[in-house]
């Protein structure tokens, strides 16, 4: 097995201007794709990411904080995963509940270094 960060991208929900119900409703569509995952045995941590922002840049190592308000998509979590390939990952992804808010995943394998 091969780990995989499964990094998610999208509005803040603040921004969305989705209710209260509507949040409610959201965060428990996260709580069950954990849930189903944990319980396969396939993640291995994850979190939640807050909208604060700060960007360090350049040989001189300008700093800018930002909110999500002035990025047009923020990542606003992720999960380490563990699976055989790809295409594994890409399946678990069937169920990310921000699709139908144009929210993007984006997989990555996890790069091992021998020392």
């Amino acid at each position: 097995m091969k780990e995989f960060m499964m990094i998610f991208i999208g509005a803040d929900y603040t921004e969305l201007g989705l209710s209260p119900e509507d949040l409610q409703s959201r965060m428990g569509k996260w709580f069950a794709w954990n849930d189903k995952m944990t319980q396969a045995g396939i993640v291995s941590h994850g979190n939640a990411l807050t909208p604060q922002i700060r960007r360090i840049v350049g040989k001189n190592r300008t700093v800018t904080d930002l909110t999500s308000a002035e990025v047009k998509e923020i990542v606003g979590g992720y999960y380490i995963v563990k699976a055989k390939d790809f295409d594994a990952v890409e399946k678990i992804a069937e169920d990310y509940p921000d699709y139908d808010l144009g929210g993007t995943l984006e997989i990555r394998e996890i790069m091992v270094f021998d020392q």
